[in-house]
């Protein structure tokens, strides 16, 4: 029985090292349920009223809705594990969601680690800064031209705060 007990022990920890970085992306409808209403912020409310929430609209107004060079930057995840162009899961993915800016949320969308940010962050969850932004907001005239990192965050804020 001791033998049984390191055993499964040993395998355990073994197994939490495989997967520690494996984290995924889940989509803007599993971030929703802890981040809507008048209790949580409006944080997912005040998302659907920016820019982000319908920045694939403006891609497939143009018939770009295929092109790879505009999916990276205008869907969540394109080709970085969570869809590619044809999969049945694209439409979660549509436009810049929750995790575009902070990252696969597969492991710290869980409560423990949302209530623990040092916990979260090692969990998958990306501490925003301007490098997070320049990805895709590159300061080309087709990202929008010059780009002010603080005037951007301003622009987008969805910030929680307790009420």
């Amino acid at each position: 029985m001791k033998k049984l007990i390191v055993f499964v022990i040993a395998i355990t920890f073994i197994l939490s090292f495989t997967f520690a970085g494996d984290f995924s992306y889940v989509g803007v409808n599993k971030c929703k349920g802890c981040h809507k209403g008048e209790r949580k912020g409006k944080v997912y409310e005040t998302w659907l009223s920016k820019k982000h929430a319908k920045a694939f609209d403006s891609i497939k107004a143009k018939g770009e809705e295929k092109n790879e060079k505009c999916l990276g930057c205008h869907t969540t995840a394109f080709n970085k594990g969570g869809y590619k162009i044809g999969d049945a899961t694209a439409v979660n993915f549509e436009g810049v969601q929750c995790e575009s800016c902070h990252g696969p949320g597969s492991v710290y969308k869980k409560m423990k680690f949302m209530k623990d940010k040092k916990l979260a962050l090692e969990n998958g969850l990306i501490d925003i800064c301007e490098k997070t932004c320049t990805g895709c907001h590159d300061g080309s005239e087709h990202a929008g031209g010059k780009f002010n990192y603080k005037e951007a965050l301003k622009a987008i804020d969805h910030t929680y705060t307790k009420k």
